[in-house]
């Protein structure tokens, strides 16, 4: 919960418990629940109303207002209480009760937080449509050319006081709901991601002190959407990485385009694997992944226009010859296709790779490239494991795998922080978000920084005591 979602149910408990333990209710604790009211009007000004908090509201107007009458007959000189009988002795408790259910509501479903970046920069970001001419859109009812979103972080300068940290999704009014249906929740259930803080700043200038920075694209899943590892992209940034993550239309459960329009995910794109036979339900996805991996080229090409155009903010700080490429799920996929297809990729990582939609050219030669690939324990699948381990035959012996014991297939991305009961929604496996978070952060940035910066990654030469759940399967 935000600080002033924790102070409001506090100042109404000690307001309510103070009968139950003193016969005497000092000036100060008389106005509570005026205090209280404010505090109220204070954090849906700075912090943002959502549904979570109604009955908290509510039980605050109604406390105000019952008590209002007595407050003002005391004159501000506190009030002598009568020992509860004990109809008023239940009365006390059944408020305790209501407030602590009240409570409850807002703590279970938080505004989300993700862990702050651990780097020496602070991170800018900024997004921006791409649109492709020479290619139009598969998916689309209409005839259109390929549009995608994408949203870069960066090393930034240090950040004024008065900046205000930029918005986990800003499109969260439309694409949440979509969200929520997508996991089978009611479509108001998260709205309040709206109100979710990210550690990056809109448009901040870069740090150029230390560039060209090493580039890596990340690519999200099926159903999935650009923001959706967030604090993976913050911490690279932090660590002196470009970044870029991609919004793929038709794809993605929801892209809203910069003049209103939204392309929503497209179910024959890549329909139930139970719907198709085998080889067919292969081909249908080789197809959308195909896609993809024009997309990373695509962003790729227009990276490099971006490094050589002086009106661009980043003109100069892409190191284009050291490219890495990411991705979750069907986006891990799409990743290890591309760099099995373009030499432009000197680094890949995966979580979860889906390996059905992948090339047969690309399962039969493998990659060239350093691999770091990383299944959760929960997830895989016969036909995926089959896949990959023939993919597996044909890359480099350096490459490693390591499962996430505990961890399910969305604990790679920000969706554990939506909510302690996570894994009762089917977000997570058992492991605590508190462990996968940093050991995603701190093995996503080992690899990296040994493949693509040279230095020594002991973290991948052997288990660590340190990440018990780490295990290293190659």
């Amino acid at each position: 919960m935000r600080p002033l979602e924790v102070v409001l149910p506090l100042l109404l408990a000690l307001y309510v418990c103070w009968p139950l333990v003193s016969r005497q209710r000092p000036p100060a604790l008389g106005i509570l629940p005026a205090f209280a009211l404010v505090v109220m009007i204070t954090h849906a000004r700075v912090e943002g109303m959502r549904w979570q908090m109604i009955p908290l509201y509510a039980f605050t107007l109604v406390l105000f207002f019952w008590t209002l009458p007595a407050y003002l007959r005391a004159r501000g000189e506190g009030e002598i209480l009568l020992r509860p009988t004990g109809r008023q002795l239940g009365g006390l408790l059944a408020a305790l009760v209501l407030l602590a259910v009240s409570t409850a509501l807002p703590a279970l479903l938080p505004v989300p937080q993700l862990p702050p970046p651990r780097g020496a920069y602070a991170v800018g970001t900024f997004s921006r449509m791409l649109v492709d001419e020479s290619r139009r859109e598969r998916y689309s009812e209409k005839d259109e050319p390929r549009r995608l979103i994408m949203q870069v972080w960066y090393p930034a300068q240090s950040p004024s006081l008065e900046a205000e940290r930029a918005a986990w999704m800003r499109e969260a009014e439309q694409v949440a709901p979509e969200i929520a249906e997508h996991i089978g929740l009611p479509r108001f259930f998260l709205n309040h991601l709206a109100l979710a803080k990210t550690f990056s700043y809109e448009n901040l200038p870069p740090e150029r002190r230390n560039g060209p920075y090493p580039v890596l694209v990340f690519v999200h899943g099926w159903n999935g959407f650009r923001q959706q590892a967030t604090f993976l992209m913050q911490d690279l940034a932090s660590h002196g990485y470009v970044v870029v993550s991609l919004d793929l239309p038709y794809g993605a459960r929801m892209v809203v385009f910069p003049d209103g329009s939204v392309a929503r995910n497209n179910p024959a794109a890549l329909p139930p694997a139970s719907s198709l036979p085998t080889e067919e339900y292969e081909a249908v996805a080789r197809k959308l992944v195909a896609q993809w991996t024009e997309d990373i080229g695509y962003t790729l090409n227009v990276l490099s226009k971006i490094h050589t155009t002086p009106s661009e903010p980043l003109y100069g700080l892409l190191d284009l010859e050291k490219i890495g490429v990411f991705g979750h799920s069907t986006g891990g996929g799409a990743a290890i296709q591309f760099c099995g297809l373009d030499s432009r990729c000197k680094a890949g990582l995966t979580y979860d790779a889906f390996m059905r939609p992948v090339a047969t050219e690309v399962l039969s030669n493998g990659t060239p490239q350093p691999f770091l690939y990383l299944f959760s324990e929960l997830w895989p699948f016969p036909r995926n494991n089959e896949l990959f381990e023939r993919y597996y035959q044909h890359v480099p012996a350096t490459n490693r795998v390591i499962t996430v014991l505990g961890a399910d297939h969305y604990d790679f991305t920000d969706l554990p922080a939506l909510s302690p009961l996570a894994p009762q929604l089917g977000l997570k496996g058992p492991i605590p978000a508190g462990r996968v978070q940093p050991l995603l952060m701190d093995y996503t940035l080992a690899f990296f920084d040994w493949a693509l910066k040279g230095k020594s990654a002991s973290l991948l030469a052997s288990p660590s005591p340190a990440y018990p759940e780490a295990r290293f399967d190659r």
